[in-house]
């Protein structure tokens, strides 16, 4: 019986007991194809951007994805929105959340920077922090801007409310400056807590920073990755 059968050529079969020498002919595995991660959008806020008391896929965010879609942007939106979170937390969590494939950030952060009353300044400087770390990826911004709850005084509103106007201008990036706008106040929209967006208002917020979005998804200039 014979101990090999050769692959081509007149050469003699190697004596019995002896192991066939490799093939030389065998074609190459392929290089692994390189996985490319999806285009990505993330929204960086509180329990606002979070959807707290709503189903994942009715936060404004995931609504956003559904826009995106509709009008044929194949990104995914990644919802960084965590219940509680001040500017500070978004600071310390900016770094992973900024990590892929990502062309765009909305900075959404504030509201619990106001309910607590803590310094404007402190805000104002974890902001820049986050927004600085965008730029040095190279990442367009789109600021939210928030406002102060009026039991801390109208002084305190006030430089609540300028330090997003001072951001905006500074770094020159979209700006959006009340995500509430034509949601805070109006129950319907409003949860029985009269803070957090039902389903419909969450809609309504997401129709409010489309504009803004599609903006920058129209301008999107970053090298494919």
């Amino acid at each position: 019986m014979l101990a090999a059968i050769s692959c081509g050529g007149s050469s003699p079969p190697p004596p019995a007991g002896t192991a066939p020498a490799p093939s030389s002919s065998l074609p190459e595995a392929p290089p692994p194809v390189p996985v490319r991660t999806a285009t990505r959008l993330v929204v960086l806020g509180d329990s606002l951007t979070a959807g707290l008391g709503l189903p994942q896929d009715e936060a404004y965010p995931a609504v956003l994805g559904r826009k995106l879609k509709e009008h044929g942007y194949d990104w995914e939106v990644v919802n960084a929105g965590v219940s509680g979170d001040t500017s500070g937390d978004g600071r310390q969590r900016a770094g992973w959340a900024l990590e892929g494939d990502v062309r765009l950030l909305v900075l959404a952060l504030g509201a619990n920077d106001g309910l607590r009353g803590l310094p404007v300044e402190q805000m104002k400087n974890n902001l820049q922090t986050i927004i600085d770390r965008a730029r040095q990826r190279a990442i367009p911004v789109l600021l939210v801007g928030m406002e102060a709850p009026p039991n801390y005084g109208e002084q305190y509103a006030k430089e609540f409310r300028q330090v997003f106007v001072d951001l905006a201008h500074r770094n020159k990036v979209e700006f959006v400056p009340f995500i509430l706008e034509g949601v805070a106040g109006l129950s319907r929209l409003n949860q029985s807590d009269g803070i957090h967006p039902t389903s419909e208002g969450a809609a309504r917020i997401a129709d409010h920073l489309w504009p803004a979005v599609e903006k920058m998804v129209k301008n999107d200039k970053m090298p494919k990755k």
